[in-house]
């Protein structure tokens, strides 16, 4: 925030208290009437014996640092408003020498963050339900990136357990290599719904399907050739979607590759004396945590997630010394995660408070159906994304039939509406999911931003070169004060967004800028021939609204094309 730390000195040195004790307590006032800043004078009441007002009126008498106008008394609150020239400078001077790195801090000084998200299931359809997963892990991946650490994107493959004996001896009874390489997910899909048809009437395909996930576990040939035919056709079929959606993992290892990595940790917990049988099985109680105790080994001796989930942890934090460990998950699951990072914890391992569960809502069918895999009720995220595309082409066709490109802004345009609809709301609400409501190219949008964007570039491009000097006067008017204070409360969403996980305050930032830029648009007139160190400071301000929309779109995983 610009003068902050300016405002701090001046009360600290009229109160007699160290700046320190003064920045957390500046804030912005609920209305633009009254001020640019407001410190409330409560806190020091106490220790001065004085009236909130009084203090206040301390801190108006006191002299002003340059770039503040004048400061008022309102409620016990000292009231600050800044020369806004001053603040144009101070603003667009940084914008300006930034460039698209604007608001960058190296905050993580190359340390590493693990991210897990997407996490998508071989042989099951990549449904509307992993958007979520997917779009706030992506942009909390380029958000730490951006901020100065190094992210490690995990998509931790869902590629082991049972439902492979059922798919197997689906696919012995009712299919072949060639129809699975002919159909790919959808046909897996089909053949697992056929499954548990089928297991309803004939419950003997159930122990036949455990048998065949024996002979997985066992390294059956047979089994693993049809469980790698299963898995590559998977991969290769989801690849397209991540293409689309500018998405690249670090790793796949999935749940198999800890299968190996499991033993250790159950070995290191019954040394450690954590492990309890309970049942013919074996727990770590965490009663005294109010949990329930976390399973460890099913009576039949086998393993379980949170299990698997601990070697995983152990393995990353061996390979990459993480300083955080997040696993962007449904909430459902936030019990379980609870449970295994207590686990860690009792193990003696400091670093199990760098593990944190990056919880958000569910996503259901706006008619009430749920997203169930079994009965194939699923709503494809690769139909989603198409019909979006689709729909953006019509517009683009409609609105601007001469643009070059137009299958390429399209995709651009339709993959970023579907995107922006998850990452513009706190990530813990559910989402009912409408097509309507997805695909709308009305109100706060994706495209919304990207037309601001592409308004902008056409705004430079038609100025061409200006080299006067700027008269930041011409930037003391309210538009244009609002694009400045915009990309202000842009630049301190970022570092808040880190610290909470919560890529909507990204968005929501964005989203204002370019409101902001278009206001500024409407009611300023920006190029003036009869101005030319004015119309420099306003095609600055163009360029600076820009680059601060061009790299938060980039940030939560969307593209701005530069023309639309």
């Amino acid at each position: 925030m610009p003068f902050k730390h300016e405002i701090a000195a001046m009360a600290a040195n009229a109160l007699g208290v160290t700046p320190q004790e003064i920045l957390p307590l500046i804030g912005k006032p609920p209305k633009e009437e009254l001020g640019d800043y407001a410190l409330p004078c409560f806190p020091f009441a106490k220790t001065m014996r004085r009236s909130p007002r009084d203090i206040a009126l301390m801190i108006c008498q006191a002299d002003k640092p340059a770039g503040i106008e004048r400061v008022a008394e309102a409620g016990g609150y000292a009231n600050f408003y800044v020369d806004k020239k001053a603040y144009a400078e101070k603003v667009l001077s940084e914008a300006l020498a930034m460039g698209r790195d604007y608001g960058r801090e190296d905050l993580g000084q190359g340390k590493a963050v693990c991210i897990d998200y997407s996490s998508i299931n071989i042989a099951k359809p990549f449904h509307i339900g992993h958007l979520s997963s997917t779009a706030i892990g992506h942009a909390l991946y380029n958000l730490y990136n951006f901020m100065g650490y190094k992210s490690v994107g995990i998509n931790h493959l869902g590629d082991w357990g049972t439902q492979f004996g059922k798919l197997i001896t689906a696919y012995k009874l009712w299919s072949s290599e060639e129809e699975v390489l002919k159909g790919g997910i959808a046909h897996m899909l089909d053949l697992y719904v056929r499954f548990h048809a089928e297991a309803e009437k004939d419950p003997a395909l159930d122990d036949t399907a455990r048998a065949w996930f024996v002979k997985i576990e066992q390294g059956d040939e047979e089994a693993l050739s049809i469980f790698t035919l299963f898995k590559d056709m998977t991969i290769r079929e989801v690849m397209g979607i991540y293409d689309l959606l500018g998405i690249r993992f670090d790793s796949y290892n999935g749940e198999s590759f800890y299968n190996d990595k499991m033993a250790p940790v159950v070995e290191e917990l019954r040394e450690k004396g954590l492990l309890k049988e309970d049942k013919g099985a074996y727990i770590v109680d965490l009663s005294e945590d109010n949990m329930p105790p976390c399973m460890i080994l099913k009576s039949d001796g086998s393993t379980l997630y949170a299990t698997r989930d601990i070697a995983a942890a152990f393995y990353r934090k061996k390979t990459y010394d993480f300083a955080k460990s997040l696993y962007v998950v449904a909430y459902q699951q936030n019990l379980h995660f609870r449970q295994w990072f207590r686990v860690v914890e009792k193990m003696g391992y400091p670093w199990a408070k760098d593990l944190e569960h990056v919880a958000f809502g569910m996503v259901s069918l706006a008619d009430g159906g749920t997203l169930s895999t079994r009965k194939g009720n699923v709503v494809l995220l690769t139909d989603v994304l198409q019909s979006a595309i689709d729909r953006a082409r019509v517009i683009i066709e409609e609105k601007s039939p001469g643009l070059a490109d137009k299958d390429k802004v399209a995709e651009q345009v339709g993959v970023g509406a579907v995107v922006f609809g998850v990452l513009y709301n706190a990530r813990i609400k559910d989402i009912a999911f409408s097509y309507d409501r997805a695909l709308s190219f009305e109100g706060e949008t994706a495209p919304y931003m990207q037309y601001t964007h592409a308004r902008c570039n056409s705004v430079l491009q038609k100025a061409g070169e200006n080299a006067a000097q700027f008269d930041y006067a011409a930037l003391d008017n309210e538009y244009a004060m609002g694009v400045l204070k915009a990309m202000v409360a842009y630049k301190a969403a970022l570092p808040e967004a880190l610290s909470k996980n919560e890529p909507y305050l990204v968005a929501r930032a964005v989203m204002e800028t370019a409101k902001a830029y278009n206001r500024f648009y409407y009611e300023v007139r920006i190029i003036d021939e009869a101005d030319a160190s004015g119309t420099a400071a306003r095609l600055a301000l163009t360029r600076a609204a820009r680059d601060t929309i061009s790299r938060g779109l980039d940030l939560l995983g969307i593209a701005a094309p530069e023309r639309m």
